[in-house]
């Protein structure tokens, strides 16, 4: 009797895991759920906004071919939709033309501030460093100090340095402003990478007859490499959206995205099918890049939390 009591305990206790199991599974992956929709509407509400026309979107409809019919509205408007892609366009030059300078400006300043943000952080954390009263620690916050300052606070000093410099209205000048902006970002992120791989591997390769450009090329950078990666998607994403800067010191030649798609302002009102195109163009080439490189975004975020 005792054996079978013991039995019957055993199934219900084995029942009441499994029901904790899986209530606590649903109510993660429900919660992730309907985080994920949170996040995605917007992306969801720029899209099928683009194939609106302005009753729709007065109206708040939400569901293809439920609320609306698609229209080519948006994209017409750019000279993008299928019966207008391969005539000549004013407009899809001119996005383009931004098109091209948020990809110039972005890749060229996310490569030059991994660039020199690893090196500094290979510095920070592998070498002391004494600067007056400042140690390795200081410097490391003085450089993430710099993202305090409100972007409104450094305008008028940077359009004074740019007129006198003649960098207005040029993508170098974005450049240089934008490798600066993220550069402390990428010197914490990459300091935290190095500071995961242990000594003892470049102690070794020091041994083996390498020097230290040649043990951090061949045995540091390899294992750091989706840290770095992970920055510069980070730095990419920061400068593509970036828009004050871009507003304030560019004109005509060297306009963002960002500026174009705030152009769509205007006196009557916002030609939300147009801004809506636009974003939606401008989201693509960032939901791309997140699509081939999710491995490595999720090895450099995880790396060095486990030492």
């Amino acid at each position: 009797m005792t054996g079978t009591t013991q039995i019957f305990r055993d199934a219900g206790s084995d029942r009441m895991h499994r029901a904790k199991w899986w209530t606590s599974r649903i109510a993660i992956y429900g919660a992730l759920t309907i985080w994920a929709i949170i996040c995605l509407f917007p992306i969801y509400w720029t899209v099928t906004t683009s194939f609106k026309l302005a009753p729709d979107v007065m109206k708040g409809n939400m569901v293809p071919w439920l609320d609306f019919t698609p229209r080519w509205k948006g994209w017409q408007s750019l000279g993008l939709s299928p019966d207008v892609i391969f005539q000549t366009s004013t407009v899809r030059e001119e996005f383009l033309k931004r098109f091209w300078n948020s990809l110039i400006t972005s890749l060229t300043s996310s490569g030059l501030a991994v660039v020199l943000g690893s090196l500094a952080a290979y510095g920070l954390s592998r070498f002391s460093y004494r600067f007056g009263f400042m140690r390795n620690s200081d410097i490391s916050f003085f450089f993430l100090s710099q993202m305090i300052l409100p972007p409104v606070v450094l305008a008028l000093p940077f359009l004074v340095l740019y007129k006198s410099l003649a960098l207005l209205d040029t993508r170098i000048g974005l450049i240089l402003l934008y490798t600066l902006m993220v550069l402390p970002i990428v010197i914490w992120i990459m300091r935290d990478q190095f500071a995961g791989i242990p000594v003892e591997l470049e102690e070794a390769a020091l041994v083996d007859g390498l020097g230290i450009w040649g043990a951090f090329f061949q045995i540091v950078l390899p294992i750091a490499l989706p840290g770095m990666v992970a920055a510069f998607i980070l730095s990419l994403v920061l400068t593509w959206n970036e828009y004050f800067f871009a507003a304030l010191l560019t004109a005509t030649d060297a306009k963002t995205l960002p500026v174009m798609v705030a152009s769509q302002t205007g006196s009557q009102g916002i030609n939300w099918w147009s801004m809506a195109a636009l974003s939606g163009a401008a989201i693509l080439p960032l939901v791309v890049v997140a699509i081939f490189l999710e491995k490595y975004i999720i090895k450099g975020m995880a790396a060095g939390a486990v030492k």
